[in-house]
């Protein structure tokens, strides 16, 4: 699935219009444009839980962390088993903007807020489709899960999602004491 947030649109229209340059790692490209032709590998994986009032809910999550991975996310993926799903981690809260432009599985888009809340969720996101999914207001993370995952688990807009990632985020940066 083409990954872009407002900020990598403009990469994007940068890059395109030659005012930046940059080398991004090779998958299996349409070598004149750049564009995946092919699933990318298996990306590093967590355990990620969503507390809901129907209980605990565990996923195993790739991370999608680089500009790279983000754009290629589920694209090309036949299946999706109902317990993983891949997660895209921002550098800061922000707009999020996901379509699925080569993917070819129906996906739950849930878009968790900067306190680990899930702040909106799009369900069974038509495969192949161009149109904009949006987060409507600031992400912190993106996550894709199967197609009808949520609903029948009964995941809402307000549940608390965990994983060593989201954790390391939302953990402001210690202050060093001065000496009095």
């Amino acid at each position: 699935m083409n990954r872009q947030t407002f900020g990598t649109l403009f990469l994007s229209l940068a890059l395109a219009s030659g005012g930046l340059s940059l080398i991004l790692p090779a998958y299996a490209d349409d070598a004149a444009s750049g564009a995946p032709t092919a699933a990318q590998p298996p990306l590093p994986k967590e355990t990620l839980t969503i507390t809901s009032d129907s209980g605990k809910h565990e996923f195993t999550v790739e991370k999608a962390t680089t500009l790279r991975e983000q754009q290629v996310g589920e694209m090309f993926r036949t299946t999706l088993p109902a317990d993983q799903g891949m997660i895209f981690l921002w550098s800061a809260p922000q707009q999020s903007d996901m379509w699925m432009e080569n993917t070819l599985v129906p996906l739950d888009i849930v878009f968790i807020d900067a306190d680990g809340r899930i702040q909106s969720i799009t369900e069974n996101a038509v495969p192949q489709s161009l149109a904009r999914i949006s987060s409507h207001g600031p992400a912190m993370a993106t996550l894709e899960l199967q197609g009808g995952t949520t609903a029948k688990l009964g995941i809402v807009v307000g549940d608390r999602v965990t994983s060593a990632s989201l954790a390391a985020k939302m953990t402001p940066p210690t202050s060093v004491k001065k000496p009095h």
